[in-house]
């Protein structure tokens, strides 16, 4: 799953017209250089709410199903209620508003699934090597790759869950971040390092950096 529901609001004023998936990035609009790295996925599912007419009309005649969410319904509840389109999980989920560069993120997350430990897999980055971002990390990441709040890996975006747990929500609306500090209680949520590049470009100086970035890559 793809998120592109958001409001786009660190974006403005790109986003005062267009839904911030549409925002190009070197040329490609920043959603497809997301559904870039799912070619190697049987099913893929985007939900989408503000100007969310944009995005339909943007993935017409593509094998993309998208949810329309008529109010916000944040990362938990936007994939609970896509869960319907998407099938049983384990389900990977991308947000729209990075790119990567270097091994494909999914199949990075799909080689060290192992889900008789795991309830999600995040793809972290290194804070050293989070471009277009200032903060100290999301995350603190052990020996054994289990997840704890803390410095010095960010959440890249890019994810490996067991969808279950949503259940467990009556709010229609809610992150993610609440079903992870479940796992995280019960020792079941785990991180891998993604060993290329990545960079946030939720606002509107990401998008010099990540072309900056790309370009290094020779991905442009």
């Amino acid at each position: 799953m793809v998120f592109a529901a958001g409001f786009g609001t660190r974006m403005r004023p790109l986003t005062d017209t267009r839904p911030k998936p549409l925002v190009e990035v070197a040329g490609k609009p920043l959603l497809d250089h997301a559904l870039e790295l799912t070619e190697c996925v049987s099913r893929v599912v985007v939900n989408a709410h503000y100007l969310g007419e944009q995005i339909a009309d943007h993935l017409a005649g593509r094998n993309v199903d998208v949810v329309h969410e008529t109010e916000i319904l944040d990362t938990g509840g936007g994939l609970r209620n896509a869960l319907p389109r998407l099938g049983p999980g384990p389900v990977f989920t991308l947000n729209s508003d990075a790119v990567w560069t270097g091994p494909n993120a999914i199949e990075t997350l799909r080689a060290a699934w192992f889900p008789e430990e795991m309830d999600a897999l995040l793809l972290l980055v290194p804070v050293q090597n989070a471009r277009g971002y200032s903060g100290t990390g999301d995350f603190s990441l052990d020996r054994e790759g289990r997840l704890t709040r803390g410095d010095g890996y960010v959440y890249s975006g890019a994810q490996i869950i067991k969808p279950d747990g949503l259940s467990e929500f009556s709010e229609p609306a809610f992150s993610l971040n609440l079903l992870w500090n479940k796992m995280q209680a019960a020792g079941r949520l785990f991180g891998v390092a993604h060993p290329g590049g990545w960079c946030d470009v939720g606002h509107p100086g990401g998008i010099a950096v990540a072309e900056e970035m790309l370009a290094e890559a020779g991905n442009v």
